[in-house]
């Protein structure tokens, strides 16, 4: 297990440094603060330090949904020991390895001394710290309750982390079989198929079907690689120059949602991602057009987004929570029949938590079962590719069999 080397505070103030075990930075973190010691910096021990060549600018990486998780329960852990805020930035700042985060933690620190609120410090980086994110310190700090706003926004991180993790898990195996899939049939058609055509050529016979399609399909491939080289190239290129203006990301948002197989699942954890983030800022005190505004934002869908901005508008003109939702056309029965239950009980916070908690188990289910659902239609694609190549390969042959004999 990696090892850590730890710089922090007791609730007594003294300091305390040493070595910890643990998987990741995260859960050295929450380790030494469930021991009682305020991490202000931790980076893991290296055992064979190496001199390298780095080129500058080169190797840095925005940081991630770790770092930020990383960032908060630090955060959250000096707030709770009282340590001034302008004191546990800097050290957090002393103590972050990513140079994009430490200068972002910097900055924040000089805004402060410059007489700016935390909140709009946080703003001002927007690619590290989203919306949602600047919205519940804001809250947090409004209300005299900074504190709890990190601790919420730790556990919404974890969770977000969690389920993405499940995501990755769930599509490894059918990425791994398709790739698998893809380097054997390049194999095939470069090496494999040309041996053979060269030696059904020399014969004079019909060749059937499947062989004379293996052969045009190599053929394309050993002599036109170049032209698909830059075909593939460009269609990437075009593609992803489309998808970053907005239509393109619209249309996009909105196909992946129907994709098969996938596009249920997608749309469930996009729901489960807004019902969470709504219910965390409406409880913090985020009034509600603002908090359907973040939540928009919070969900990285432009079509569900946009949707969104519908209920914005129609609770603008009066309506209630409960029919925009259900003029969205997003949200199941039972969901909306939860909204009209918190409305009218004026714990709309806790019926969307529910909400949340109800779309993240139907995504766990679908997601355990989606390897189950995939693998019967790689097997048949699989054999249907095995058996086209089985008949263009071996009946030619048996025509030569027959050849030979006579």
């Amino acid at each position: 297990m990696p090892r850590f080397e730890y710089r922090g505070r007791l609730a007594t103030g003294a300091a305390s440094e040493g070595e910890i075990e643990a998987t990741n930075e995260a859960s050295a973190a929450k380790l030494l603060s469930d021991g009682g010691i305020v991490p202000v910096a931790i980076t893991p021990v290296q055992v064979r330090p190496e001199r390298t060549l780095r080129l500058p600018g080169l190797g840095h990486r925005l940081p991630g949904l770790e770092d930020l998780l990383l960032f908060t329960r630090q955060i959250y852990a000096l707030e709770r020991a009282g340590v001034p805020i302008l004191r546990a930035l800097n050290g957090l700042a002393q103590g972050t390895r990513n140079p994009h985060m430490r200068k972002a933690i910097s900055d924040i620190g000089e805004a402060l001394e410059a007489g700016r609120n935390l909140s709009s410090a946080f703003g001002e980086h927007p690619k590290i710290f989203p919306s949602l994110f600047v919205s519940i310190v804001k809250v947090g700090e409004t209300t005299g309750r900074l504190e709890e706003a990190f601790q919420t926004l730790s556990e919404y991180i974890e969770l977000e982390i969690e389920t993405r993790r499940r995501v990755k898990t769930a599509v490894r195996y059918p990425v791994f079989v398709l790739t698998a899939i893809t380097i054997a049939i390049a194999v095939m058609n470069i090496l494999v198929i040309p041996a053979f055509a060269n030696v059904f050529l020399r014969f004079d016979l019909e060749l059937p079907w499947a062989t004379r399609l293996l052969i045009g399909i190599s053929d394309m491939f050993v002599n036109g690689w170049p032209y698909m080289l830059g075909v593939i190239v460009a269609a990437i290129f075009g593609v992803r120059h489309y998808l970053g203006t907005d239509a393109g990301r619209l249309l996009w948002d909105r196909y992946k949602l129907r994709l098969p197989l996938v596009g249920d699942i997608i749309m469930r954890a996009t729901l489960a991602r807004f019902a969470r983030a709504f219910a965390m800022s409406y409880r913090s005190g985020v009034p509600l057009l603002q908090t359907l505004s973040t939540t928009a934002r919070a969900v990285d869908n432009v079509h569900v987004g946009y949707h969104i901005g519908q209920m914005r508008e129609g609770i603008s003109r009066g309506d209630s929570l409960s029919r925009t939702a259900n003029a969205t056309g997003l949200f199941t029965p039972l969901t909306l029949q939860m909204l009209a239950v918190g409305e009218e009980t004026g714990a709309v916070d806790d019926m969307m938590q529910e909400v949340a908690s109800y779309y993240e188990r139907e995504v766990d289910y679908d997601l355990k079962q989606l390897s189950d659902t995939i693998e019967p239609v790689l097997i048949v694609a699989i054999g249907i590719m095995v058996l086209i190549v089985a008949l263009g390969v071996f009946l030619p042959m048996w025509d030569l069999t027959q050849i030979a004999r006579r």
